[in-house]
């Protein structure tokens, strides 16, 4: 096939849909999965409107069919698969004291086990294009944060992960990329559970200040066309990687202070 094809998990919103708009107009056919029927029709009215090659599946990844199902509707539809990007995802904003352990296991289960999922289904495709798998972790994949105890957890699980394999995939040409971008302005922190498991419709960050989706999925298009291994977006986010690596102690009391100014309740 001429056109490569790209299935991007969680795309009717935010990095997601930025990716989706991103890549099609990079030249890709775009496969997006969303819960939500109505974000989907739009996302799909938008790839249209661009011009784009584009399918959307109603699917929540973090349920093993629905994600298998995605990926055999994409290949049903385009041919084959060349990029995973594994977005889907759910956040939190709740100190460890108070939150139900139910919303610890359901982020758990869309930002890890989705990504599980969608990767397993998809791998015999990657393996036959020597594709790319992408993971859209995060900064607290690196770096544990106050009230994200539950969402730290997933994204440290999917980077290890993906890393392990990483290491199993060099034989075989495939490409896994962790993509870590910082606060990125997007719908994840009004879609984040507080402690009942609830939705936090709101965000306590200037939003403003923060990169954007559509700057994020330019950086991801060119991170998978060089097949890099990670890619750690703005500068707070590179800094406090390596300064959580060499000098962890600080980084406990900065990111500590940083919240409390931010956040005011811990």
């Amino acid at each position: 096939m001429s056109q490569k094809t790209v299935l991007i998990t969680g795309g009717t919103s935010g990095i997601g849909r930025a990716c989706a708009l991103a890549f099609g107009r990079a030249g890709y056919a775009v496969a997006v999965t969303g819960r939500d029927a109505a974000r989907l029709a739009d996302t799909a009215g938008a790839l249209a409107a661009a011009g784009v090659a584009h399918l959307t599946v109603q699917a929540d990844v973090g349920d093993a069919a629905a994600a298998t199902r995605a990926v055999a509707a994409t290949v049903a539809r385009f041919g084959g698969l060349d990029v995973l990007i594994n977005n889907a995802g759910l956040s939190m904003r709740a100190k460890f004291a108070d939150v139900d352990v139910r919303v610890l296991e359901q982020l758990m289960q869309t930002n890890f086990f989705g990504t599980v999922y969608t990767t397993k289904a998809a791998l015999p495709h990657l393996l036959a294009s020597k594709g790319t798998v992408v993971g859209i972790s995060s900064i607290a994949g690196f770096r544990g944060l106050p009230g994200r105890t539950g969402y730290s957890a997933s994204k440290f699980a999917m980077n290890g992960f993906l890393e392990a394999l990483r290491t199993e995939l060099l034989p075989a040409g495939v490409n896994v990329l962790t993509a870590a971008p910082g606060f990125t302005a997007s719908n994840i922190r009004h879609a984040a559970l507080v402690a009942n498991g609830q939705t936090q419709n709101d965000t306590p960050r200037d939003e403003g200040r923060m990169m954007t989706s559509e700057a994020v999925a330019a950086h991801v298009l060119r991170a998978v066309a060089q097949r890099r291994r990670t890619l750690v977006l703005t500068g707070q986010g590179k800094l406090t990687v390596f300064l959580n690596k060499w000098l962890p102690g600080l980084m406990d009391k900065l990111v500590l202070a940083n919240f409390r100014k931010e956040e005011g309740d811990f």
